[in-house]
């Protein structure tokens, strides 16, 4: 059976993710794709493995690899000299990235100074957007002049406290699609690390917080990777509710990510200890990758049962790996994409949906919008 050809059309929509025959053509000239066949009209016809060919592409490309980069990366025979200078291209890539996070953070911070007033510093705020129209930068006084325009404004930091909710009303993007306890954990977590984007990289299963609610009503027991996160969990608010918390790397001396992974290696009775928890009991994994790929393993063997895992350890391979894995488990999750985390974060996670279970026993709001 002779394999069906399709248009240039029909192939951008089998392919998806944004596609357009004009891409499809640019990338034709780059040599990202081979030349395609030929009708008697003379329009391009693609098959199969072309299809397949330009979804990899696109997925690629949506993980922010420039098309040079996928060229190489795809090459039918690469060798160790090709791939050794395409690691170095993407060595140049990345710290040319990340030069350019420096300067958006720095615009950012400018921003946020401004407009991260609360109603207090508002009328000190209006007089430096005033001042910063008129500002003449010509030397370095107007330099000086900038300087002193800051210094204004921090001045109105000593007449009273911050009013934080105020600052993140300016400064966090809209969340109305949000229900009311997925939108105070998010509001914790930024100003637990500072940084609004982090909104964007929060992943949430959609029965996180009502698995959360009901286990932890049902004194459940939570366990943390290390002492680290344990100290940073509300320990007043979780006795409240009945709930006992232990640690599975039971060393107070660790206090570094690399010292908990090398723990956890070493010790086998870490690992053995995941597999003794309690069904129904939340983990919250702040530090080491390895504790949270460990405990996917004996869920997938049956050998464990969480009722969610705040899953966030640090890293910059294994955290991620973990992470996605977590996020394909099928256990309720709250978890941070990326090399993005750390045992505050989770602490401050857990935290969050203490606090509002013991402030709203009687909320259902997390039923009405998926989280």
């Amino acid at each position: 059976m002779a394999t069906q050809l399709l248009t240039i059309k029909q192939l951008t929509e089998e392919v998806g993710g944004g596609l357009t025959p004009r891409m499809v053509r640019h990338y034709h000239k780059l040599g990202l794709l081979p030349q395609a066949q030929r009708s008697s009209g003379n329009y391009r016809l693609y098959t199969d493995d072309d299809v397949r060919h330009l979804r990899r592409i696109v997925a690629l490309k949506s993980q922010g690899f420039q098309l040079d980069h996928i060229r190489k990366l795809l090459a039918t025979n690469p060798g160790a000299t090709n791939f050794d200078s395409l690691t170095t291209q993407l060595q140049q890539q990345y710290q040319s990235v990340m030069e350019q996070l420096v300067r958006l953070r720095q615009t950012a911070s400018a921003l946020e100074g401004l407009l991260g007033r609360d109603r207090c510093c508002q009328n000190i705020q209006a007089q430096a957007l005033g001042q910063l129209r008129q500002l003449e930068i010509e030397s370095s006084f107007g330099l000086e002049e900038l300087e002193q325009l800051w210094d204004g404004l921090d001045a109105a930091c000593d007449a009273h406290p911050e009013d934080f909710s105020e600052s993140l009303q300016r400064l966090l993007p809209d969340l109305s699609d949000k229900n009311e306890i997925e939108r105070d954990l998010l509001s914790k977590l930024v100003l637990a690390c500072g940084d609004v984007s982090l909104i964007d990289f929060v992943r949430l299963s959609s029965g996180a917080i009502a698995s959360a609610r009901h286990n932890l009503k049902a004194k459940c027991e939570i366990v943390a990777d290390v002492s680290p996160v344990v100290a940073a969990v509300d320990r007043t608010r979780i006795a409240h509710l009945g709930c006992n918390v232990k640690t599975i790397i039971e060393d107070p001396h660790i206090h570094s990510v690399d010292e908990a992974e090398r723990k956890f290696w070493q010790s086998g009775e870490c690992d053995r200890q995941l597999k003794k928890l309690a069904p129904g009991c939340i983990l919250v994994i702040g530090y080491a990758p390895s504790v949270l790929i460990s405990a996917l393993k004996s869920i997938e063997k049956g050998q464990l049962q969480p009722s969610l895992i705040i899953g966030m350890p640090i890293g910059f391979s294994h955290a991620p790996a973990a992470k996605r894995r977590l996020m394909r488990s099928g256990v309720e999750y709250i978890t941070t994409s990326g090399t993005l985390g750390g045992g505050l974060l989770a602490a401050v996670a857990l935290n969050a949906l203490v606090e509002s279970l013991i402030e709203k026993p009687n909320c259902h709001c997390y039923l009405g919008k998926s989280n």
